[in-house]
């Protein structure tokens, strides 16, 4: 049996004319440099509409009942990563890449308005920052009420009460950091929140 800890890392498709999405390109530049000998990393890309979010999240923790999920997407105006503390219930009346949004504009009808992840993401910032990684890491709470929030929201709620669950937002390529910036990033983020995690267990 094996004793490596299943991660499961997203990213989402291009949308809104873009050719590419930077939260895809830097998980998959992640995939190519993994998370160590004791990490199962599986990596997908979602896409941006909300009804099959709805349905590959919860098939994708039920399949691979993993320690770890963290989804990546892109914000257009930001210029650092930001680690998403939590995910709303409400607001989602951006229609997606098919053109739809929910008619009760939410994800879960009567869940509750917002879930926070089990990881402190002021802590992950924290311990990012003394790694001495040169890109800038920030803290938010408000994901967007697009398919980021969305996604994020759908697999705390799925998650069984477990909560291991993060987002991370990306700046667009070039702005001002490369795809091996972000996934580096990225790598020592997903690290972190691992040691996070483990430690909860002792």
């Amino acid at each position: 049996m094996s004793t490596k800890k299943k991660v499961i890392v997203t990213g989402f498709e291009p949308f809104g004319g873009d050719k590419v999405n930077a939260s895809w390109e830097a998980v998959k530049e992640l995939q190519r440099l993994g998370l160590g000998n004791s990490v199962d990393l599986h990596v997908q890309e979602i896409p941006v509409e909300y009804r099959p979010v709805k349905e590959l999240l919860p098939s994708l923790w039920k399949q691979h009942q993993p320690y770890l999920v963290v989804h990546v997407g892109v914000a257009g105006i930001a210029t650092a990563v930001m680690l998403e503390q939590q995910g709303h219930n409400k607001g989602y009346e951006r229609p997606d890449n098919s053109g739809y949004h929910p008619d009760c504009g939410c994800c879960v009808v009567g869940g509750p308005d917002t879930i926070q992840s089990a990881l402190d993401m002021e802590v992950v910032r924290q311990r990012v920052k003394d790694s001495g990684l040169e890109v800038a890491v920030t803290v938010s709470h408000d994901a967007g009420r697009y398919l980021c929030d969305y996604s994020y929201y759908t697999s705390l709620y799925v998650s069984e009460g477990g909560r291991r669950c993060g987002f991370v937002h990306v700046p667009p390529l070039g702005e001002p950091y490369s795809c091996k910036d972000l996934a580096k990033a990225l790598q020592v983020v997903v690290t972190e929140m691992l040691r996070l995690l483990a430690k909860a267990e002792q």
